[in-house]
């Protein structure tokens, strides 16, 4: 019974995957721009990265230091993207 729960958990985080993929995809063929929008797909992307990073990568299982690194590693890479995004735009 248990593979059964894990298995339904697992399809939602899947299709969360799914309709957040959708939103960032609806966001680049509509032609959004500027900074807010850019902000919302990183954010989006962050979550997305932590979903796969915490259920598919097994971390949820995982000693606290290492899910702490690998947050630790998105909002740096994230927080890099955004600085350099920013300041393009000036």
């Amino acid at each position: 019974m248990q593979t059964f729960t894990t298995s339904r958990f697992s399809t939602w985080i899947f299709l969360i995957l799914i309709v957040l993929t959708a939103i960032t995809y609806t966001f680049g063929e509509t032609n959004v721009v500027g900074e807010s929008a850019m902000l919302m797909i990183l954010l989006i992307t962050m979550i997305k990265s932590q979903l796969v990073a915490h259920y598919f990568m097994g971390l949820a299982n995982c000693k606290r230091i290492w899910r702490a690194i690998m947050f630790g590693y998105f909002i740096v890479v994230g927080g890099l993207i955004a600085l350099a995004y920013l300041m393009g735009i000036s």
